[in-house]
């Protein structure tokens, strides 16, 4: 909604509507959520599915909570205080600390990108022929001159629009034959082997489920919004604007990860009733997991799978990037905004590119897509934790958050959702020593 419909609104007291309604509470939170199953994320759901069956769907419910809860705290510091992750990390830690964070995740991002964008061109070959590394290059490139030159009120309309190819794949479960007793039996009673290939399994589904950069996307949208919007400050500033703001990014948060775990449970089940079932258990890409249904499943899965696969790329590559941007941007104090025209935030805009370029740097090194996918996911994890451990020590700090430290039930969530994330990658590290 641009600034003068919102004060037009504002000057007549006319209420919205049901769409304007939905359109405002469905945010920075139900993008972050629909961009976290991006190519990588299929991949990673795919082989999760194929080579371990019906057997890891209880992560699906498992991470719900603990992913709602990081990432309402996430949402929570942008709002309160009016800037992002990094920028707080930047004014209320040492330098260095923020940094080595910042890197941490900026190098997760440009392999993420690297990865999913060579997922989206193989994907886009299979559907029409041609060279995989030039559609990835058309499909970056165009990402990038969307994100800078079109402002991202605009630019978040196509995003909300593109979470609905994610329906693809609660399509593709409804168009096989599923076992669904057998299904819900392994999702509400978890069997866990603690074997190395299990538990790099699972912490690859949590590192896509609970991703380091929608922490820093959603938390940067809210400042962002914060800034743009009339009338609206930091809640520091303003607590009587609290009520209001942090009822809805609840709502956001739970409807976005509700709508991203619902997503990764069909992708799961799609391939454990259907390539699992028939033998097929090494499948480490988005695309070769739509091959390899095609005979299996049929032509209709075959082009639903495609389709969600450009269609979730085409939503991440401007979340990895930017979230990138804006953590580099703040932990450096340069000017951060999407809404920004490209001279009035140059290094914010270097960075948004530079992250795509090489992102396709690694897609074009010759490192096997495959591994990349699905290695991107652990490095996620990897990273996720100590990045964790930052956001919940910053949303606890009064001198950050003022008066809107976190209530009891949702420090207690994000704290859970930290530890897990530490021990699941302890005993990965683990499982690789025995």
């Amino acid at each position: 909604m641009s600034h003068e419909a919102r004060r037009a609104r504002r000057a007549d007291n006319t209420p919205p509507t049901l769409r304007q309604r939905v359109l405002r509470l469905l945010g920075p939170g139900f993008i972050a959520g629909a961009s976290d199953d991006d190519p990588s994320g299929i991949a990673t759901y795919s082989q999760a599915g194929a080579q371990f069956g019906f057997g890891l769907l209880w992560t699906i419910p498992f991470s719900y909570p603990l992913m709602t809860s990081i990432q309402n705290i996430s949402a929570r510091i942008g709002r309160v205080t009016g800037h992002g992750i990094a920028g707080n990390l930047r004014r209320f830690y040492p330098h260095w600390l923020g940094r080595l964070v910042v890197g941490l995740m900026v190098l997760a991002n440009v392999l993420n990108i690297g990865s999913d964008l060579a997922a989206m061109g193989d994907t886009v070959r299979l559907l029409v022929g041609g060279t995989s590394m030039l559609y990835a290059v058309l499909l970056g490139l165009g990402s990038v001159l969307l994100q800078v030159f079109v402002p991202y009120r605009q630019y978040a309309r196509i995003l909300r629009w593109l979470t609905f190819a994610l329906f693809a794949y609660v399509a593709v479960a409804f168009a096989v034959k599923v076992p669904w007793g057998d299904a819900l039996r392994a999702t509400v009673l978890p069997h866990v082997a603690f074997d190395a290939s299990t538990l790099t399994a699972v912490i690859a589904v949590l590192g896509t489920t609970i991703s380091p950069y929608v922490f820093f996307w959603q938390a940067s949208e809210e400042a962002e919004d914060t800034a743009d919007t009339p009338g609206d400050h930091p809640l520091k500033r303003a607590p009587w604007q609290a009520r209001a703001h942090l009822r809805r990014i609840d709502a956001d948060t739970a409807i976005g990860m509700a709508f991203a775990n619902m997503v990764a449970f069909f992708i799961i089940l799609s391939c454990a009733a259907t390539l699992h079932a028939h033998g097929v258990v090494d499948i480490q890409t988005g695309a070769q997991a739509a091959q390899a249904l095609r005979p299996v499943a049929g032509d209709l899965s075959f082009l639903l799978f495609c389709a969600g696969i450009v269609g979730t790329g085409l939503l991440a590559i401007p979340v990895l990037a930017g979230s990138a941007a804006y953590a580099v941007g703040e932990a450096l104090h340069w000017h951060v905004s999407l809404e920004s025209k490209p001279d009035q935030a140059k290094g914010f805009y270097g960075v948004l590119v530079a992250a795509v370029l090489f992102g396709l740097a690694v897609g074009m090194s010759g490192i096997n897509p495959m591994k990349a996918l699905y290695w991107s996911a652990v490095v996620n994890g990897l990273v996720a934790g100590p990045v964790m451990v930052m956001i919940m020590l910053l949303a606890d700090n009064r001198r950050a958050m003022g008066a809107f430290c976190l209530p009891r039930v949702l420090r207690f969530g994000g704290w859970l959702a930290t530890a897990v994330m530490l021990l699941a990658t302890l005993a990965m590290f683990a499982s690789w020593a025995l």
